[in-house]
Formats: C-alpha cells, sequence, structure tokens
C-alpha cells in the first residue's frame, strides 16, 4: 500500500512526515480488520523490507498516532539495530522525537495529551489514561463508560456477559463473571455497561 493510499485513514497534513520517515525504507502497509488484541504492529521481514499492520476501525487521528508508534520500532532498529529493546529507551527517544515533531497535525485539545505523552512514551496505548480517554469519549456508544467509574457491588455487561464488581486489587477492579463464577481482574479503563 502507498503512503498515498493511506490518506483516507489519515488526518490532513500527514504525508509530509510520512514521505520524510518512509523515505529510507521499503515498507509494506496492510489496514486490517479490528484486532482487540492491538492497535498495530511491526516486523521486518526475510527480505529485509518491513511490515506495518494497522487496524482500519481506527479514527484518523489515532491510526497516524499508531503508525508512528510503529514506524518508531522500525526507525529505531534500523539506527539502533536489532538487539535493543522493542520498547527500550532508544524507541522512547525515537517515539518521542516523532510525536513531538508531528505535533501540529493533531486537533488542539489533543496536542497537550500527546506532548505529555512524549515525556516517557509508553509501549502500550492502554497504559496512558489520557490518551484512551480522549480516543473513546464520545466516540462510543454512549452506553458505555470506564469501569472505574462504578462502585463496589454493581453489575455490568462485558463482551455479552454479566460481572459483578467486587473490588479493588492494586490498580485493578476484581470483578465475578455471574454465569460461570470464575474472577477476572479489568484494567480502570476497560469500556463495560453498567445494568442491574
Amino acid at each position: 500500500m502507498s503512503i498515498h493510499s493511506l490518506e483516507k485513514y489519515l488526518p490532513q497534513n500527514t504525508l509530509q512526515y510520512l514521505k520524510t520517515w518512509f523515505a529510507d525504507y521499503y515498507i509494506h502497509i496492510k489496514v486490517s480488520r479490528n484486532r482487540n488484541s492491538k492497535l498495530g504492529d511491526y516486523r521486518k521481514l526475510p527480505d529485509h523490507s518491513h511490515e506495518i499492520t494497522i487496524n482500519s476501525t481506527l479514527v484518523p487521528q489515532l491510526f497516524f498516532f499508531v503508525l508512528t508508534h510503529e514506524l518508531a520500532h522500525l526507525i529505531a532498529f534500523e539506527k539502533y539495530g536489532r538487539r535493543i529493546s522493542p520498547h527500550g529507551n532508544e524507541w522512547k527517544e525515537t517515539f518521542r522525537q516523532m510525536l513531538l515533531q508531528s505535533l501540529d497535525v493533531y486537533e488542539e485539545e489533543l496536542r497537550p495529551i500527546i506532548v505529555k505523552f512524549s515525556k516517557s512514551p509508553k509501549a502500550n496505548f492502554m497504559a496512558s489514561p489520557d490518551l484512551v480517554k480522549y480516543f473513546h469519549i464520545e466516540k462510543q456508544d454512549d452506553t458505555l463508560q470506564f469501569i472505574e467509574e462504578l462502585k463496589k457491588g454493581e453489575y455490568f455487561l462485558y463482551r455479552n456477559e454479566k460481572y459483578l464488581l467486587e473490588g479493588l486489587i492494586k490498580k485493578n477492579y476484581l470483578c465475578k463473571n455471574l454465569a460461570t463464577g470464575r474472577k477476572y481482574s479489568f484494567k480502570p479503563l476497560a469500556r463495560v455497561q453498567k445494568c442491574s
């Protein structure tokens, strides 16, 4: 997929950055169906080209953010060698520079969140409550809310199964599946539907 064919997934004014970042590399970009387990991924192929896969369901600014994250892997590995940690200091510095370089692509209210995140980029998007809230509030079904907004003893639906919120364990929420009796740990920003 060419850079130009990505335009429909991206915010305006991103091509100048992508052309610079892509310039020295042969990259296969795949836009995939939605995957619950990840937003995107990067790998180096046996022919020494690169492959980046990103979920097609992401809103343009999040699509660009994830693409930047995956390109930072490619650029860090090429610059520092394959022995670096995938989300180590070299990747963090590369990603930080790319985020700040392309800050004007993001909406005005998102920019301070990106600047804050760039101070210490996380490997997992879900580890940044500000980013998760920004990309989910008012952009998902109004019946959904973050599990951290519920109280102990309240019931909720998650993936069509009913749970009881039993309490907090460290930073996560201990919840009981009412159909099976099994207990699960939920992250604070899991999106659930409150019910009675």
